[in-house]
């Protein structure tokens, strides 16, 4: 098995996909005008400014939930692993990565929030890359695809790497026999809110997200200051690295883009599911707001880990050597470097135990949240599924089934080797992100640009003054857009009787 997931790796992590990330993300950028830095203000201002509703939730808690997938393994033992495969200069390719994925990340979420609509059964708000390939493409078959490759991913692939590294960040602090102790504990929380619906996942991490990371940062910051001499040295260790032979052949490169789409998901498919949940006056705001919860996943989060790490120099580079040998090797060769081990290393050399506890509980929070975020993306793409292909009928069995395969594959997880276990993540990772990356593009050159026009008509808008933003499709020449076809049909007959 795990020579069949290295080989699928090989095939889905090939150069074409790391090129077409970087690629998508910089046209993105200069379509948008670099929305992502022109519009970091409005960014900012978006967050708190949205309410939740009976069939929504608020902006706030949509980049919570999103940001619960975002942030988890890939920004502690997933920085920990390209550092360790692709040396300092794979954190240079991170950041690139997120700078050009938050272009691609407004335009995914707000086609999330166009195309839209209401859940017949909950009334609550679905939508994602499902929705919007059936609506703007007019290609059914092809949300069908993508709706099957979530599930997989979401409810197969990745829940066992969040699920591994919480167990063996406890088992570093509480010793190797707490393994089934630690694995129980998770698997009782997670049933107890999966089982509660989007609304209690959104009030979970709408807590737990901002805590933990600014609690995370914060700590980082402090090794930061501890060590600022060597601050300038670490800047030139991951911007040197960047550009040497070893990134050219692809280490450096490969592993920074790899771990950085995992981390920030921009691009991947997994941020428009929240971000259409979320109640907004027009779509390109929660657009914005996602595009910046890929800055905080990744030149926040990320970042911290990375300086955490080098400062301290608690890492080994594995290179192209014989087995057991390394390009730089500062820790106990056998540390295993898909791991968070790297980190809690750094932060124990500088708090002690207390670092070193202090990370497996943040693994826990960030870990678990994350698959609470996957089964969220699981349940609406399976609520997609039972509403096209198997029928309204089968949407309480599928809901079940997922939940059960969910828990099932976090304890799987948990009692496997981190290696193999991020192999399987990369998989669903990487066939998410074929999918979407050039499903949006094909969208863009299709015709009526939606991403592009919400982000014209909003700023226009803005630029007028106007109290309260509306959309109305039609407008745009955009048809399949229910959600926003009624509101706007309310609107107009409210001016109407005015």
């Amino acid at each position: 098995m795990e020579g069949i997931v290295s080989a699928l790796n090989g095939i889905i992590w090939s150069p074409a996909l790391i090129y077409l990330c970087l690629g998508a993300g910089l046209f993105y950028s200069i379509m948008t005008r670099f929305v992502q830095v022109r519009m970091f203000g409005e960014m900012i201002r978006l967050l708190f400014k949205g309410k939740s509703s009976s069939d929504g939730i608020s902006s706030f808690q949509a980049l919570a939930v999103s940001l619960a997938g975002r942030v988890g393994m890939g920004n502690i033992a997933g920085v920990a692993a390209a550092i360790g495969f692709g040396g300092p200069g794979a954190v240079f390719w991170m950041w690139v990565v997120a700078f050009l994925g938050a272009s691609t990340a407004y335009v995914e979420s707000t086609l999330g929030q166009v195309y839209k609509e209401r859940d017949a059964i909950t009334g609550e708000y679905r939508g994602g890359p499902a929705y919007y390939f059936e609506r703007a493409l007019g290609q059914k078959w092809y949300g069908i695809l993508f709706a099957i490759a979530s599930i997989v991913a979401c409810g197969i692939f990745l829940p066992g790497v969040q699920a591994n590294g919480v167990v063996n960040a406890g088992m570093q602090v509480m010793g190797a026999d707490m393994q089934y102790i630690i694995l129980g504990v998770i698997l009782v929380v997670l049933g107890l809110i999966i089982f509660g619906g989007i609304k209690r996942i959104a009030t979970f991490t709408e807590f737990a997200v901002p805590f933990m990371a600014i609690g995370y940062i914060l700590l980082a910051i402090i090794i930061m200051v501890m060590n600022i001499g060597q601050v300038p040295e670490v800047f030139g260790m991951i911007i040197g690295d960047a550009f040497t032979a070893q990134a050219g052949f692809g280490a450096a490169i490969g592993w920074g883009v790899k771990r950085g789409v995992y981390s920030n998901e921009a691009g991947q498919g997994t941020g428009p599911h929240a971000a259409s949940a979320a109640e907004v006056d027009h779509p390109a705001q929660q657009g914005l707001v996602q595009a910046f919860s890929v800055y905080v996943d990744t030149l926040l989060v990320c970042s911290a880990t990375a300086f955490m790490i080098l400062s301290t120099g608690m890492y080994n580079i594995q290179g192209t050597l014989e087995e057991g040998e390394f390009l730089v090797q500062n820790v106990d060769a056998a540390t295993e470097i898909s791991s968070p081990a790297f980190t809690q290393m750094a932060m124990e050399a500088v708090y002690g135990s207390f670092g070193d506890t202090f990370i497996a509980v943040a693994i826990f929070f960030f870990a678990f949240t994350t698959i609470l975020a996957y089964y969220y993306i699981a349940e609406v793409n399976i609520t997609y599924l039972t509403s096209r292909v198997f029928g309204r009928g089968a949407h309480k069995g599928g809901i079940f089934a997922i939940k059960i395969i969910i828990m099932l594959m976090v304890a799987y997880g948990g009692l496997n080797s981190a290696g193999y276990i991020w192999g399987l993540g990369d998989v669903g990772v990487g066939l998410m992100a074929w999918l979407n990356i050039i499903g949006i593009l094909i969208i863009f050159f299709a015709g009526a640009k939606p991403a592009l026009a919400m982000l014209k008509d909003y700023e226009d808008q803005r630029k007028a003054g106007v109290a309260n933003y509306t959309f109305d499709p039609a407008k745009f020449g955009i048809k399949n857009a229910p959600y926003w076809e009624e509101r706007a049909r309310h609107h107009n007959q409210g001016n109407l009787h005015r």
